[in-house]
């Protein structure tokens, strides 16, 4: 059976006395009021990711009693146009989560709730490649190496003791209005994903303890009920502590042909996602992608990424040489491709997601961008390549 190397244990263990005030028996610093302290982690450089974590999100807003149409709105979103196969700027999906922090002050348990409503199904491939893992310790490690697949914005990385080891979630630096809230969700959404897996796998494996990066609230016995263990605050980082003979337990669901498979998947969209730019043109492009059916005008884009219509406008010309109903165009050219080759709606149905009133003139479209109809597209036919412009 796999064990924790007692070596990198032991190695741990003196590096912590150099590096790491803040361990298992460390003295305890409460953090500080403001996640912008010059002294705390940067932000990481923002690019985008799948929309789904954000959909989880507003669903399970909605099975609390909470309406997300406001806050959505004034980022020029609305959940019944968001489209769960495109990807949203990260920097706008953080706007969204501290507009709704500020909205839910009255409900201070509500990011931990909200944890719940991350489906195992939405990580995809990733979850099939943890399950298929040797053990525990290999599924824990895994989960680290491809955490960019899953909705944290938070740094996952895992540090082995000689009896216990702790799952250690950093969280991003965010204003402090949404820290708790946001905190809560990852750590909540995180301890899901486990315990369902767990569950797919029937093993029954709880944390010893688990650490909060703030100070004791009033709700504290609440955490205890969710996590069902004892829960420490005022610590730097949110930690699960774990048993290592848990850690060395057998995976039922081992396959190691399959975890091959998986790992490619994973492996490919980790690629796409660092190849993936953060442009004004590629953030334009991502939020027109999130819609389907009415797309949003210029003028309401332009308010959504904080700027006037005339700046977007200037901005884009001037970083891509393309306007703003070149980019609409491009993501009305990509939705149709995708919608064409993926699913057997109709083409007058794929015309009105697109926003076209009549499917004579989405053809008609089409032709110009690819060289050939919708039809042949759909059959197999290759585009003509050339330069998606205005329709």
């Amino acid at each position: 059976m796999p064990m924790v190397p007692r070596a990198l244990a032991a190695n741990h263990v003196r590096n912590q006395r150099a590096i790491d005030r803040f361990g298992h028996n460390a003295a305890r610093t409460p953090p500080p009021t403001s996640r912008f302290d010059p002294d705390q982690r940067r932000p990481t450089r923002m690019s985008t990711r799948s929309v789904l974590g954000l959909m989880y999100l507003l669903q399970g807003l909605k099975q609390h009693g909470h309406d997300p149409d406001l806050v959505l709105a004034r980022h020029g979103l609305s959940e019944a146009q968001l489209d769960p196969s495109t990807r949203i700027d990260r920097t706008r999906e953080l706007q969204i989560y501290a507009d709704l922090a500020d909205s839910l002050q009255g409900e201070p348990l509500i990011g931990l709730k909200l944890g719940n409503s991350y489906g195992l199904a939405g990580y995809g491939p990733l979850v099939m490649l943890l399950l298929t893992c040797p053990t525990a310790w290999d599924a824990i490690q895994t989960g680290v190496k491809y955490q960019k697949l899953t909705y944290l914005y938070g740094t996952l990385r895992l540090e082995p003791g000689e009896r216990q080891s702790a799952l250690i979630l950093a969280p991003m630096a965010m204003a402090a209005a949404a820290f708790r809230f946001r905190v809560d969700g990852e750590v909540s959404g995180t301890f899901k994903m486990v315990r369902d897996m767990q569950t797919a796998m029937g093993m029954d494996l709880r944390p010893v303890q688990v650490d909060m990066p703030y100070p004791k609230p009033p709700e504290a016995a609440a955490y205890e009920q969710h996590f069902g263990c004892p829960v420490r605050f005022g610590e730097r980082e949110a930690r699960f502590w774990l048993r290592n003979e848990h850690l060395q337990t057998k995976l039922p669901t081992h396959d190691a042909t399959a975890h091959a498979m998986y790992r490619s998947l994973c492996d490919q969209q980790l690629k796409a996602q660092e190849a993936s730019g953060d442009s004004l043109a590629e953030r334009v492009l991502a939020h027109l992608a999130l819609f389907t059916g009415d797309y949003p005008s210029a003028d309401e884009v332009a308010r959504s990424f904080g700027l006037s219509e005339r700046s977007l406008r200037r901005q884009l010309t001037d970083d891509s040489g393309r306007s703003f109903r070149d980019l609409l165009a491009e993501a009305r050219y990509a939705k149709a491709r995708q919608l064409l080759r993926g699913t057997h709606q109709p083409i007058e149905a794929i015309a009105q997601q697109l926003g076209y009133a009549e499917a004579a003139a989405f053809i008609h479209a089409f032709r110009r961008w690819a060289g050939l109809s919708p039809r042949a597209y759909r059959q197999g036919g290759e585009p003509t390549p050339r330069s998606v412009k205005t329709d």
